[in-house]
């Protein structure tokens, strides 16, 4: 009898929609302080990291690593501001555009992140 030890990996992805498509064009079309790394669409915090659906990563891998429509996890959040329209996250080598929230809970978990933050950083 032979022992196969396999690995199965399932890419999860999601349909941008034209709501989140607008949402990017708009956020696109502003300038921040600096450097986006990306944007994120359906966006929900989760401890002390956001989880969306990224678009426009300029890591891109030719391996799909932060392909447009793939889920990501941030690394966590250091600095949270909003600039203009929308709010910016700074984790330690990302800045990422928070183009819209998860329906229902999204918001309210970024909302519940701040209040739990506090003062401890100081632009939260």
């Amino acid at each position: 009898m032979t022992a196969t030890n396999s690995v199965e990996i399932e890419f999860r992805g999601k349909r941008l929609t034209d709501f989140d498509l607008l949402r990017i064009a708009r956020a696109s079309g502003q300038e921040y302080e600096d450097d986006i790394t990306a944007y994120l669409t359906s966006v929900q915090i989760h401890g002390s990291s956001a989880v969306g659906v990224v678009f426009g990563h300029t890591k891109k891998e030719p391996s799909g690593r932060y392909a447009d429509g793939h889920l990501i996890r941030t690394s966590d959040i250091l600095l949270a501001r909003k600039e203009g329209r929308f709010w910016v996250i700074t984790t330690i080598n990302s800045r990422y555009v928070l183009a819209t929230f998860r329906r229902d809970t999204g918001r309210q978990s970024f909302k519940e992140f701040q209040r739990l933050v506090g003062n401890r950083y100081p632009n939260i």
